[in-house]
C-alpha cells in the first residue's frame, strides 16, 4: 500500500519448465509477480526458490494431462511463461534421433494455457523448433484465441554480453503483438570477466594440456599476437578456429563448460575456464541473483539452459505495454491481477 492513490497493476505469472528462474527473472523486471514456477530438476527449482521464496516452486515432470490441479494455490494466473526441451530440436544434436516425446512438451503447455486462459503467453525455445511438425499446430491452437507471432531475438541486442539466438512465441489475448526489438550495440565479452586474478590459472604449455586446445591457442596468438587476452571456445564446429576475442560478444552459453580465458602473466600465457559467476553475468543477471544448489557442472548446465534475464524483460514489457502503469484509484493502493 502506498499513499499515491493509484493501483499497481502485476501480471501473476507462471513460469514452466522454469529451470533456475532465468524468465521469470527477466519477467519480475518487468514489472510481473512471479507466482509459480514448474520444472522436473530438482536442483533447477531449489535455486527457482531461492530467488522467488514468495512464489510456489514444484519439482514435476509435465506431460500429457498434466495440469493446474498440481499447482495448489497457484490462483489466477495472467502471464504464462514457458521454455520447454529443447535438446531434440537443435542442430547441437547433429544427426542423432529425435526424440518426439520431448519434442512435444512444447504442447504440454496448452493444458495450462487451456485451464488458465492468461492474458499473455510466451513460449521460448531453440530456432530450430520451427522445423518440427508440430509447430505449426502450436500456432494454429493458439491461434484460436491469441494474436500470435513468433519471433527470434538476439540477447546481444539487449545488452547481454553473450550471442545467443532465440525464438520466442509471444501472444496477447486482447490485442496485436507489437514487434520486440532491442537496443542493439552488442557488450563484449570481456565484460564478464573477472580480471582480479582470484579464480587460479595455469600455465597454456602444460605437458598435459591436450593437442587441440594448443591448436586453437596457437591460432589465436597468431592472428592477435602474443601479449594479448583471448578466449578459448570448445565444443564449436562453425569456422571460427575454436577461439574468440574478447571485443565481442560471448559466443553461445550451452549446458557444457566450453570457455577458457588465456591471459598472460608477462610472457607466459596462462589458462582458466570461466567460472560460474561469469558465466552468470553473460546471461544478463545481476549479482543478487543467487546459485548455490549442484555441482559447478550443475549450474553451468542450469545457465546454458535458461533464458537471458533481459530479453524476457523486455518481451513482456512490450506485451503488457501499459497494462502495468499506475491506474488511478480513490484511496490506497493496492497490487491486483490484471484479471481482477
Amino acid at each position: 500500500m502506498t499513499g499515491s492513490g493509484k493501483k499497481i497493476v502485476r501480471p501473476r505469472t507462471l513460469d514452466l519448465f522454469c529451470g533456475g528462474g532465468g524468465s521469470s527473472y527477466g519477467a519480475r523486471l518487468a514489472g510481473a509477480e512471479i507466482v509459480c514456477g514448474v520444472d522436473m530438476w530438482e536442483v533447477a527449482t531449489e535455486t527457482f526458490q531461492d530467488n522467488f521464496p514468495e512464489a510456489l516452486a514444484v519439482t514435476a515432470k509435465l506431460g500429457a494431462g498434466t495440469g493446474p490441479d498440481s499447482l495448489d494455490g497457484a490462483g489466477p494466473i495472467d502471464l504464462i511463461i514457458a521454455s520447454p526441451e529443447c535438446t531434440n530440436h537443435t542442430c547441437a544434436r547433429g544427426s542423432r534421433e529425435r526424440d518426439e516425446e520431448s519434442r512435444r512438451t512444447a504442447l504440454y503447455v496448452l493444458d495450462f494455457v487451456e485451464a488458465f486462459k492468461p492474458r499473455w503467453v510466451v513460449i521460448e525455445n531453440v530456432i530450430q523448433m520451427r522445423s518440427w511438425e508440430g509447430f505449426a499446430g502450436l500456432l494454429e491452437w493458439l491461434g484460436r484465441d491469441y494474436s500470435v507471432k513468433d519471433m527470434v531475438l538476439d540477447a546481444a541486442d539487449f545488452g547481454v554480453p553473450q550471442t545467443r539466438r532465440r525464438l520466442f512465441i509471444v501472444c496477447d489475448r486482447e490485442r496485436e503483438v507489437p514487434p520486440v526489438v532491442g537496443p542493439g550495440g552488442g557488450v563484449p565479452a570481456r565484460r564478464v570477466i573477472d580480471w582480479s586474478g582470484s579464480w587460479h590459472a595455469g600455465p597454456l604449455y602444460h605437458p598435459r594440456r591436450a593437442t587441440p586446445t594448443l591448436e586453437r591457442a596457437e591460432r589465436a596468438i597468431a592472428q592477435i599476437g602474443k601479449g594479448e587476452p583471448f578466449l578459448i571456445v570448445y565444443y564449436g564446429s562453425d569456422g571460427s578456429g575454436g577461439w574468440q576475442p574478447l571485443g565481442r560478444p560471448l559466443r553461445t552459453m550451452t549446458t557444457l563448460d566450453r570457455f577458457g580465458l588465456v591471459r598472460w602473466d608477462g610472457k607466459t600465457p596462462t589458462l582458466r575456464m570461466l567460472q560460474v559467476p561469469e558465466l552468470r553475468k553473460a546471461m544478463g543477471f545481476s549479482a543478487d541473483y543467487v546459485m548455490r544448489h549442484g555441482s559447478r557442472r550443475d549450474q553451468i548446465k542450469l545457465l546454458g539452459n535458461g533464458v537471458c534475464a533481459p530479453v524476457m524483460k523486455a518481451v513482456v514489457e512490450t506485451l503488457t505495454g501499459g497494462e502495468m502503469l499506475p491506474e488511478p484509484e480513490s484511496e490506497d493502493s493496492e497490487i491486483t491481477s490484471v484479471l481482477g
